[in-house]
Order: C-alpha cells, then structure tokens, then sequence
C-alpha cells in the first residue's frame, strides 16, 4: 500500500520528529511512503481566525498538490479535520474546487485512525515501559469523532502503564490563535489540564496533535511539573 504524508507547520516547523516517526511507523508496516515537498500549510490558522478567502487560497495549493494522491495520512487531528471537514466548505457548491476538496477528504485519514480503522493495526511492536496519560484534542475528538483508535494504539505498547486523567477530554486552552487573542484565558484553561495531568500520576502526556502538547509542555514547565509530552507518533516509534 502507498500513502501521501502530510505533515503540519508545526511539525515540519518545530517538531520534525513526528514526521519521521511517522514515516518509521508505516514503513515498519510495510505501507510505502511519499512525501511530496511543495506541501504548506493547510489553511487553518487563516480559517480559525476569520481569513475565509486567504485559507480558501491555500486550500487551492493544497487541492492542485495532492488531487492525484491515492491516501493522505496526517499526524495531527486538527489538521486532518481542516481537510476533511472544512476544506468543502471553504468552495462554491457543485463548483470543482468542492467537488475535488470532497473527494480528498474521503481519502484522507488522521494517523490513528488509518492505523486502526485502514489498516487494521492496534499493535505496531512499541515497548515503552513508563507510566503515560492521554489528551483528546478537540478536533479528533470532536471534529473527527476519534477517540477508541489512539487508546487501543496505547494500550497496545508492550510494557505501558497507560492511566486515564479526569477530564480527559476537555481543552487543553489552545486553540491556535485563540491562545493569542485569549491568552489568560488560554492559560487558566491549561492550567486546568495541568492539575488533572499531574493527578494522574503519569510520567508523560500523550497526544495527537503537537499544537496541544507545545502549549501543555509550557505550562508543565512554567509550573516545574516533571510530566514529559510526546507525540502519539513519537511514542509507537519506541
């Protein structure tokens, strides 16, 4: 089988790590890998923040790079959900820009749930003997509706203390620019998070997306909280 990576700006950016550890885990699986190096950003930060026509243009880049690609894989919910859900919004009705922006999200597939739903993966041979917790980003979880495929994915790890936190799914404060605009508010909801990661009793945080780790990872620091974050990705690449 033959995939399209497409990978964030924030991956790409700042955390290159989980573009690799992605590629390590389907190249494992034997699923070929093709990462086409004219991609950028999705659009979601111009569309989070009322730029409807400035994210409707990088759509179009995004829609001209991969219309010939077979399935999209994205390590990040909220992007995936940029492309699957929100990309056929962004276009005329019956115009064929949404007729193609519908067809890639039909292919299009947050990591997790091509592992599990796609390939029909729950192991990919991890060992991590620690002690995790997980974070349901808003967009996979409420967006994408994704939340059984990254636990099975989790509790799958050979050696792997995997504890719930309370709250599991509330926001982390995040929110892309939401966290600019907003940024005490942004903050005491992360600082809500925090509490509830450390009553855990978990050594690392888990996530899909690396928007909600970078902003927790902070607020972890800030609060000398020992609690590490990692990529759903990084953490099947062990």
């Amino acid at each position: 089988m033959k995939v399209s990576l497409f990978v964030s700006c924030l991956v790409d950016q700042l955390f290159p790590v989980v573009g690799d550890s992605t590629v390590k885990i389907l190249k494992k699986l034997g699923v070929e890998v093709e990462f086409d190096r004219r991609q950028t950003c999705c659009g979601q930060p111009a569309f989070n923040s009322g730029y409807v026509q400035e994210a409707r243009q990088v759509a179009s880049v995004f829609l001209e790079i991969f219309k010939d690609a077979g399935t999209i894989v994205v390590p990040s919910g909220s992007c995936c959900t940029m492309i699957k859900i929100f990309f056929p919004q962004l276009f005329p009705k019956g115009s064929k820009e949404e007729m193609l922006a519908r067809e890639i999200s039909k292919r299009t597939f947050e990591l997790s749930d091509f592992l599990v739903s796609v390939l029909g993966v729950t192991s990919v041979g991890a060992c991590f003997p620690e002690v995790v917790t997980y974070h349901d980003s808003c967009h996979l979880l409420r967006e994408l509706n994704i939340s059984r495929a990254p636990r099975q994915l989790i509790g799958a790890v050979e050696g792997i203390n995997f504890k719930e936190m309370k709250d599991c799914d509330r926001c982390c404060g995040f929110g892309g620019t939401f966290s600019v605009k907003f940024s005490d508010v942004s903050a005491a909801i992360g600082e809500d998070k925090i509490r509830r990661i450390e009553q855990s009793g978990a050594q690392y945080l888990i996530a899909t997306d690396v928007s909600c780790l970078m902003h927790l990872d902070g607020l972890l620091r800030r609060h000398q909280v020992p609690v590490k974050t990692m990529h759903l990705a990084e953490l099947l690449a062990q």
